[in-house]
Parts: C-alpha cells; structure tokens; sequence
C-alpha cells in the first residue's frame, strides 16, 4: 500500500467518523453522541482541519474535498458568529494560511477574501512591547510567543508570493527578523515558546514544543522561497537539525507525545513545514529519513485499522476516545509523506529502510 492510499484511508476515517452535517463541523472528538461533545468551538483545529482536506484535494483532485470545503466554510463562519476574527491572533494565522491555500487549490474567491480579511485584523496585533512582535491575544498585547510571529510570516510571505504586493513582504520580513533576535536560541537554533506571558520579560525556555519548530522552519523556508537568500534555508534546516537532537528520541527516533488538546495538533504542524523544508532542500535527507519512520510507526504502531484512527503517541494504539486534533495530525503527517512520493522523495512504505 502506498503512501497515498493510506492518506487516502486515513481521510476516510475523518469523513466517516468526524464530519457532523447537522452543523457543517467536525465534532471535536470521538465517540460523540449526538454531537454533545461539542461545547467548545476549537477554532483553530477546524483551519488545521481545511489544510488536510486541502492535502486531500491536491492529492486526488476529487471534488468531494472541494465539496467538504465548502460547507465547512460556511459552517466555520456560522460558528464563529457570522464573522472571521476571533480574539486570538495565532488562531487567525492558522485560518488564513488554510483558507489562502484552499483558494490556491481550488479558485474559489470566497477563500481569498476570508484570507485577506483576517490578515488584516491579524497585522493590528503587532505593537511595540517587547520591541515589536505580533501578540498572542487581544486582551493580552505585551505577551509575544512564537505561534502568533511564525505563522504570521508564512502568511505575509504566501500572500506576497501570490498577489505581489510589496507591504505582504515586508511585514514578513520585519515579524521573521523579530522572532529570530527574540526566541531563536542563538547557539543552537532551536525556537522557545514565548516572552513575557507573566509580565516580567522572561522567556519561557522550558516550553518546549514540537509546532514551534515547525513554523519557525516554514516561515524561513517561504523566505527562501520568494528572495532566494539561502541564510533563510541555512536557519531552517539548522532549527530542524536542533529540534532532532532536543526533541526526538534517540532509541525509538520518535517525535514527543505532547497530549490529545491542543497539543494533538503539534506534531503534525511540525511535520507539514519539514516536509516543506525537503521539497526545496531535497538533499536534507536525514529529515526525509525522520519522516517516513515517524509514518511507519504511526501506521502500524499508533492506528486503529478498525476505525482508521491515531494515537497521540505513534507508537502505541489509540484509546477509544480520539481527539478531532489527534486524527488531524495523523493524516497531516501521512499527506505529507504522499505528497513527497509523488515527486520521488520518499520512499515507498515498509521499503527496508532501517530508521534511526
């Protein structure tokens, strides 16, 4: 079985076992009776939830991807009391980046302008406690941290490489160029969480978190991208390089489980952005190499072939009870490992590549 067909598999179990008609959503965990386990709206795992239907449509062109983005469109912005910003601005990152990629897919205006209206309630949050950055909340502006600064950048930097304008690539610029003189290890380059979150300027070097990694590597990646300046590739695959020697295993060569709330989403945003940092940089083959053992141990390690779900650890198998985050993650991982076959960079599964 390929690549694509257990991505394939995997979107099937999000469709069959997720989806609720009756609001145009996916219910955040199962088992979910009746949908009452859908008391809080996760607004930012259903934006990871439009990027792997959008992994799913650029992998099949089937309409029924395009079709599933459509209604969950119309049900994210019904949620989310008829309109697109919400209180926190790495929340907002998270859903312009989908929707601009869901646009680039498809052609459907509509993304584009949910994109654009929500980049630009995002640029209000940058102001000059901690001497610049964009905050993590509106009620909270003097808090910087890297999930509100990195994925800001990618989203500058994909909004300037498709309309051109010239502001999108300076904003990525001045947020990149921030983040790395504030939260990137000097030393070493791995990327810590945040700054001032309890008033007294101190960052929080302890938090060390998988999805930091991941989005610091992909705003340097889309840097490269649109100036061709290899220093953005240099500090990219030096983050990566950091992140295997602080946060993966050394006997098992496995990824941290990082819990199945917010955190179920973290490995797969890491995984996403190194699998981008390998489509430019091919020849980082040890990246390659950490993502197809993290897809194989999930696959016949960390699934439920019953119901085709993932475990938060991919090594062990999943409780009954699977967060919508958790499955994202999964299918995140196996998309970008289908994606990289596609153009000849993986390696097909259970190949007898002997993994770290």
């Amino acid at each position: 079985m390929t690549w694509a067909e257990r991505a394939e598999q995997s979107q099937q179990g999000l469709e069959s076992l997720y989806w609720n008609p009756s609001i145009q959503l996916y219910d955040i965990e199962i088992p979910c009776p009746d949908g009452k386990c859908n008391t809080i709206f996760h607004y930012w795992w259903m934006a990871h939830a439009v990027d792997a239907l959008v992994d799913g449509y650029l992998r099949t062109g089937d309409s029924v991807y395009a079709d599933r983005l459509k209604e969950l469109h119309d049900g994210i912005v019904r949620r989310n009391g008829g309109k697109w910003p919400n209180e926190l601005y790495d929340d907002m990152e998270w859903m312009a980046i989908a929707w601009l990629r869901a646009f680039e897919a498809t052609g459907r205006k509509e993304y584009k302008e949910t994109a654009d209206i929500l980049w630009a309630d995002i640029q209000t949050g940058w102001n000059s406690h901690m001497g610049g950055g964009i905050a993590w909340q509106k009620s909270q502006l003097d808090y910087k941290n890297t999930p509100a600064n990195a994925p800001a950048a990618i989203l500058a930097a994909r909004l300037y490489r498709q309309s051109d304008r010239p502001e999108d690539l300076a904003w990525a610029l001045k947020i990149y160029e921030w983040l790395k003189a504030n939260l990137v290890d000097a030393a070493t380059g791995f990327v810590w969480d945040g700054m001032n979150r309890t008033g007294d300027g101190t960052i929080d070097k302890d938090w060390k978190f998988t999805y930091c990694q991941g989005v610091y590597i992909g705003a340097g990646v889309e840097l490269y991208r649109i100036t061709g300046d290899r220093s953005y590739l240099q500090d990219a695959v030096r983050t990566a390089e950091a992140m295997r020697r602080e946060l993966v295993h050394p006997a098992s060569g496995l990824l941290p489980e990082e819990g199945d709330g917010d955190g179920g989403l973290f490995k797969g945003i890491l995984v996403r952005y190194l699998g981008e940092l390998v489509a430019v940089a091919p020849q980082e083959t040890a990246i390659t190499r950490l993502l197809e053992a993290q897809a194989s141990s999930l696959w016949s390690r960390g699934r439920d072939p019953r119901r085709q779900v993932f475990s938060t650890c991919w090594s062990e198998p999943p409780e009954e009870r699977v967060t919508l985050s958790t499955q994202l993650s999964g299918i995140m991982l196996l998309e970008q490992l289908a994606a990289m076959e596609k153009k000849g960079l993986a390696a097909m599964p259970d190949s007898g590549i002997a993994y770290p």
